[in-house]
């Protein structure tokens, strides 16, 4: 994943665009950027935080830093902001989404051309040069950015800080991410998160639409391509990597959880599966508001019978290699034995994805003494990787747990029904949740459907990205 925020202002923004960046940190762990323009020209710097986060990353920069326009950013994936020099004149540039077709746009549009492109550790393309380079194809930003968009696989949202300081903030064809304009008396800001812009004093003032571009100068925004009728709002935004404090759409992140919390625990009863626990919990920290709305609906005592340890142990210190990432995520966890020994418990996590830390969390719950364990997801079971936004490390649809347990149930014809497998009502659906849970260890396991998800949304569900579960675009 990633996030961006860029200001113009009539003074100096660098403090705002430090700290509107650092409020996205939740949405990367290895990259970040700063970048600034002033009457010298430009001042960037790009580094790693995957052990150190931002702020502290990047505090000792802020004094070589001046300017009223600025943009920085936070990269799961590419150095950026870059600074490209074209025949579009010089401009700053950061990308957030995926291209999944990026060596087959390399080879039509630049393999005659002699072009080099910086090339991650992988040895793959820069999604973020490579998007710049296919803007500079056309001869102006608006038709460079749409030309972009349409030629790539996957998402494009993006920020464009040009020489004559101004922001072109683009927001993905179909709406995969959200694009936010605040407003303060001095000028402008655009953001990921609506929270981030709100903690500086900037009131909320437009949200782009869908493929829309807006030009934001220190006086105004004004659009210069008119947004398109048809969205695909990513649903993990509200259920998983959105801040609690933020709106998408008109709907706010926190309040979606604990309306989800509350239909999952609803529909339980009217299935006759919810039992009676001592406590219900969310695992930190995303589950902790779907498990507040669960405890609420159902009557039952919200309890947290284990805290995340987090002040050595910060998000951005997540190695790849996975038995280590297992281990963390396992230190992290800090039981309080009075609130477990001998108690039935329910948790409810924003997901299940690979399932290996679950099998952790409930060994450690079981060590620690309770005497009943039962899971619940707050979203359905996930069946495909993200194409479209790269939020999840898998490689390979087989790492997730349900994919893996309908090949182990029924083999190669089981993954020609995975809608019924994604649906807890379907005998496949019923069988392939009984797996899981003997499987992890669960005293019962439940996933929320798709339905009461989107319910919980609360936007028109055609509007909502649900390829995670369905594999439809």
């Amino acid at each position: 994943m990633g996030g961006f925020f860029g200001v113009i202002s009539k003074r100096d923004c660098v403090l705002d665009v430090f700290f509107g960046v650092d409020y996205h940190s939740h949405l990367g762990t290895r990259r970040a950027g700063l970048i600034f323009h002033d009457e010298n020209g430009f001042q960037r710097q790009i580094h790693s935080i995957e052990n150190t986060p931002f702020r502290t990353r990047f505090e000792d920069d802020l004094g070589d830093f001046h300017g009223c326009c600025g943009i920085g950013c936070i990269s799961d994936t590419d150095p950026q902001p870059l600074l490209i020099r074209s025949h579009l004149g010089v401009f700053a540039i950061t990308t957030v989404g995926a291209i999944t077709n990026a060596e087959e746009l390399v080879n039509k549009y630049f393999s005659k051309n002699d072009r080099q492109f910086m090339a991650m550790s992988s040895g793959a393309v820069n999604s973020t040069e490579l998007v710049a380079a296919l803007i500079n194809l056309k001869e102006d930003f608006v038709s460079g950015i749409k030309f972009a968009q349409e030629s790539i696989e996957g998402s494009l949202t993006l920020l464009i800080m040009d020489e004559n300081e101004h922001i072109i903030a683009a927001r993905d064809n179909m709406g995969r991410l959200p694009v936010l304009i605040g407003k303060n008396e001095n000028g402008y800001c655009v953001s990921f998160e609506s929270f981030a812009y709100r903690k500086l004093d900037y009131n909320d003032e437009y949200e782009l639409g869908p493929g829309e571009i807006v030009e934001v100068g220190a006086d105004g925004y004004s659009t210069l391509c008119e947004p398109g009728d048809k969205m695909k709002i990513c649903a993990f935004l509200w259920v998983y990597y959105g801040y609690p404090n933020s709106n998408y759409e008109g709907v706010n992140v926190e309040l979606m959880r604990y309306r989800n919390g509350a239909i999952m625990a609803r529909d339980e009863l009217a299935r006759g599966v919810r039992p009676q626990v001592d406590s219900v919990a969310g695992v930190p920290d995303s589950g902790l508001p779907h498990g507040i709305g669960y405890a609420n609906e159902s009557g039952m005592p919200f309890a947290r019978p284990f805290i995340k340890y987090t002040p050595t142990w910060p998000r951005s210190f997540m190695p790849q290699n996975q038995s280590m990432r297992n281990r963390i995520a396992k230190m992290k966890l800090v039981p309080v034995p009075e609130l477990i020994k001998g108690k039935k418990l329910l948790f409810v996590d924003d997901s299940i994805v690979r399932g290996t830390q679950l099998r952790e969390t409930v060994n450690f719950l079981y060590d620690a003494g309770a005497k009943e364990v039962h899971m619940r997801s707050a979203c359905p079971p996930i069946m495909f990787g993200c194409k479209y936004l790269s939020f999840s490390r898998n490689k390979d649809d087989m790492d997730l747990i349900a994919r893996r347990t309908v090949q182990k149930l029924e083999g190669d014809e089981g993954q020609e029904h995975l809608d019924e497998y994604v649906d807890a009502t379907t005998e496949r659906g019923k069988c392939m949740l009984k797996t899981i849970c003997e499987e992890l260890g669960f005293d019962s396991l439940s996933y929320q459907s798709l339905p009461g998800m989107l319910e919980a949304i609360g936007i028109e569900p055609s509007k909502v990205c649900t390829y995670c579960w369905t594999g439809k675009d």
